[in-house]
Order: structure tokens, then C-alpha cells, then sequence
């Protein structure tokens, strides 16, 4: 054993405690009933058996202990973002892909294709970048990886400077935060800018943050550890006493995890904001010539009265393969089409096709370099495969290895043309770009939505 650590061995584990036991004692204390000394009898926690306690402590480590219940903070609200109430419109079984004949295959391959047509299947292009990263750019410290990072952050603020996002009065709430990297980025770009606050959501405890690099500058950076799902933004504390309009972002945004930020943005945030107005702004129509904004973006921000509380969203969109037909926001475009939860099942299983190309690559890489891995992992998503989603032995000789690609790539579209609709329905203008190249990373699409009637020109060149 390591001297000052446990000297107990975990068999499980194939090495020693790494605990620090009390001064004069071998074990700590949960492996101290090794002692011969101790009469004292451990026994597991009942809020978790993983763990051990004194009998005659459990009162007292049951206040404590890292499992209790805590009390839930003041925004969370249960599954207010959740979505779909009715379970029974669900099917119950469901067929892997692999297990499919080839008519089926062949018929839900002819459904896509059916409801895909019309689409728009050739994003444009929005490759940009931002003045804010352009050193961390050029250091030739950053190894590829961070490079890559860089290089899809620095686009993803080039877009929100596009859209006029980054400007004072402004609170950024980053979905998913992980590290808080991105929204670090646009804190430096704003770093002359007065009146901004950050909202970071995380649902998991993180290492390595980068919120200290924060703590000398006046902005407000504030984390939220709560599901996205259970998140009411109305009743933030910061936000009910400064009702800054708000700008929903995220990078890699896992899934049904952008579904519920869009719900949580459009719908639960938005509602109760409209509802506590005793005044509410009256709707203008389309012809009305003020709706459209000055070219001074301070004469927009100050008037109130034609701004949403949701100044916009931008989202890099990952991991359709994590949809779940009970958050999707698109329900009613796939019911439009002839399609239901049944077709989306298989259509978000098949999404991950568009990404097979680079399965043995990954594979590769994950063996030689398992450690790097591990710490991009928390932010890259679309090296995440299932054998059934990506190359099954079923699928040999049915599909080709670009014809799956195609398909994988049709489902996503498919997937993200319903939240493009949803957010037009709410009265948004959502759009989907490239905002990356495929080099840089394989989930290289990125979605935009400002409110439609205070729509601000494009920058005069």
C-alpha cells in the first residue's frame, strides 16, 4: 500500500484503498472493520449500499450523506419541459434495426425519401469565425484537438455576431454547458460590454471548469446543476430580478437535450414571462413598418416593445440517435408527413449512418489514445456508435457503406426540419447551417432562430 493511504486491498478493483485512514489507524473508515481492535459493526447506507457506516452512526451519516435527497432549488419545476403526457401513443416493442427483413428496410427507406422531398437537402454555409479566439487560434500550444474545439466556437460566435447576439443586456444561457468553455468565449468577446449576465446548465457535477477565470470581471456567471427537463428559467432568481432577454446556446447539445432547451426557451420561459406582463405588447402585424428595427443595434435593445424574451438561439446540433419521440418537438411535422413514433424510432437509430465512415478510424484511435479520449469525450459526441446503428452483418450486401451515409444524413435532416418548423410556428426565423467543415468535426450543423418580427438587417459591408 501507499504509505499515509488505506492498507486495504480491493479485490474488485485489483489494488489498494487510495483513502487517507485516521493518524495511528491502517484502514479508513470504511474498511476498518479489518481491524482486529474494532468491535464497532459497519453495515450498508440505506440510500446507498455501495457505501458502508457505523450502526451507531447512521443517524448522524443519514444528515449527511452525499445520496440524500437535497432540496430541489426554487427553478426546478417536474418535466415542465418534458413534452408528450401520453405514454400509450409510444409502441411498446420495437424491432431493432438489424432484426428488420428487407422489404421493411426498403419500405421505411421509402418513407424517408418520401417525406424528405421538398427539403432543402444542401445546407449553406456559414463558416465563420470571431476576432475574440483568434490568438488561442494561432497558439501552437493547442494541440489538434483543441484546435478543432477552437475552430467550431470561434464559428458558432462568428454566427451570433451575425445575428446581432452579442451585445449588452443580454443574458446567455449555455445548455449543456460541461466546462463552460463556450460560454467563456463570449464573455471575451464581450468583454467592453456592460450589463451581461451567463446562466451555465449542467445537470452533472464537472471538473476542470473554466468559471474561475471569471471571478475579477463584473459579468455575472451563475451554474444551474438541474436537467434540462426540470428547468423553469421564469424562476431563476437572476432572471426574475433583471428580465434580460435571453439568448439560448450550446455546443453538441446531446439529443432529445437540445428538444427540451428549445421547449424550455419557446415555450415554458416564454409563457410565463407573456403571462406576468398585466400589459402584455400588442401583436403587429407583418406590413407594420416599425416592426422593422433601426440599423443601431442600442435603439433595438432599448425598445421593449419589439423584443421577445427570447433574443435567440443558436445551437450545434449532435447525437440524433439520443432523440426521443416523447420530447421531439417536431411531433406534429412528422404526423404532417404520414409519419409517427414508429418510423422516428428507426429514423433516429439510422441517423447515426451519417457517421459510420469513421467507425474504424475512432475504434483505432480509442485503443492507442483512451485517455485523451476521455477527456474530449465530455464534449464531442459523434464518435458515440452502437454496433446494431452503424454496420450490422444484417446490413451487409443491403446497403453500402455511402448509401448508409446518405440515409444517416436524410434522417438528421429529416429530425431537424421539425424543430425548424416548430420554432416557425412559435414565431421564430430558424435556420440550419453548416457552420464547420466535416474535417473539424462530423456533427458540423448548426441551428439558428431569431424572433421574426424584430428581425435585424444584415450588416452593411
Amino acid at each position: 500500500p501507499v504509505p499515509g493511504r488505506c492498507a486495504y486491498f480491493v479485490e474488485r478493483k485489483k489494488r489498494f484503498c487510495k483513502m487517507i485512514p485516521a493518524p495511528g489507524r491502517r484502514f479508513c473508515g470504511e474498511h476498518g472493520q479489518q481491524e482486529e481492535e474494532s468491535d464497532r459493526k459497519r453495515i450498508p447506507c440505506p440510500l446507498d449500499p455501495k457505501h458502508t457506516v457505523y450502526e451507531d452512526q447512521l443517524q448522524k451519516h443519514l444528515k449527511k450523506c452525499n445520496s440524500r435527497e437535497k432540496p430541489k432549488p426554487v427553478y426546478f419545476v417536474q418535466d415542465i419541459n418534458a413534452g408528450l403526457k401520453d405514454v400509450a401513443e409510444i409502441p411498446e416493442k420495437q424491432v431493432p434495426i438489424s432484426s428488420l427483413s428487407k422489404e421493411e428496410l426498403e419500405n421505411l427507406i421509402i418513407k424517408l425519401k418520401k417525406a424528405s422531398n421538398g427539403l432543402e437537402l444542401c445546407l449553406e454555409e456559414q463558416i465563420l469565425s470571431h476576432q475574440a479566439l483568434q490568438e488561442a487560434l494561432n497558439d501552437p500550444k493547442n494541440g489538434e484537438s483543441a484546435f478543432k474545439h477552437l475552430k467550431q466556437q470561434a464559428s458558432i460566435l462568428g454566427n451570433m455576431e451575425k445575428l446581432h447576439l452579442l451585445g449588452p443586456g443580454r443574458c446567455f444561457v449555455e445548455f449543456g454547458a460541461g466546462r463552460g468553455k463556450l460560454s467563456h468565449w463570449v464573455d471575451v468577446a464581450l468583454q467592453n460590454v456592460d450589463n451581461v449576465q451567463f446562466l451555465l446548465v449542467e445537470r452533472a457535477a464537472t471538473r476542470f471548469k473554466v468559471d474561475g477565470k471569471h471571478k475579477n470581471r463584473d459579468t455575472i456567471f451563475e451554474r444551474l446543476q438541474v436537467d434540462i427537463q426540470h428547468l423553469c428559467l421564469k424562476k431563476v432568481p437572476i432572471l426574475e430580478k433583471k428580465k434580460l432577454p435571453v439568448v439560448g446556446i450550446g455546443k453538441h447539445l446531446c439529443g432529445a437535450a437540445t428538444d427540451l432547451a428549445l421547449r424550455c426557451l419557446v415555450e415554458s420561459y416564454t409563457t410565463c414571462y407573456d403571462g406576468e406582463n398585466e400589459e402584455p405588447a400588442p401583436k403587429r402585424s407583418r406590413t407594420d413598418k416599425t416592426d422593422m428595427p433601426s440599423n443601431n443595434s442600442a435603439d433595438n435593445e432599448s425598445n421593449k416593445d419589439d423584443c421577445k424574451p427570447v433574443a435567440g438561439i443558436v445551437i450545434a446540433l449532435c447525437c440524433h440517435h439520443k432523440c426521443d419521440w416523447t420530447h421531439y418537438v417536431g411531433r406534429e411535422f412528422f404526423k404532417s408527413v404520414g409519419l409517427g413514433p414508429l418510423e422516428f424510432h428507426y429514423f433516429q437509430r439510422m441517423s447515426s449512418w451519417a457517421t459510420c465512415g469513421m467507425r474504424e478510424t475512432t475504434t483505432k484511435a480509442s485503443t492507442s489514445q483512451e485517455s485523451e479520449d476521455q477527456t474530449n469525450n465530455t464534449e464531442e459526441h459523434e464518435q458515440t456508435f452502437s454496433k446494431t446503428e452503424s454496420g450490422s452483418d444484417t446490413l451487409q450486401g443491403i446497403l453500402t457503406v455511402e448509401e448508409r451515409k446518405e440515409i444517416g444524413c436524410l434522417c438528421k435532416l429529416l429530425i431537424d426540419h421539425g424543430r425548424i418548423e416548430y420554432l416557425q410556428q412559435r414565431g421564430y426565423k430558424a435556420a440550419l447551417q453548416y457552420y464547420t467543415e466535416s474535417a473539424v468535426s462530423l456533427e458540423n450543423v448548426l441551428l439558428t432562430a431569431v424572433p421574426s418580427l424584430s428581425l435585424i438587417p444584415e450588416p452593411t459591408t
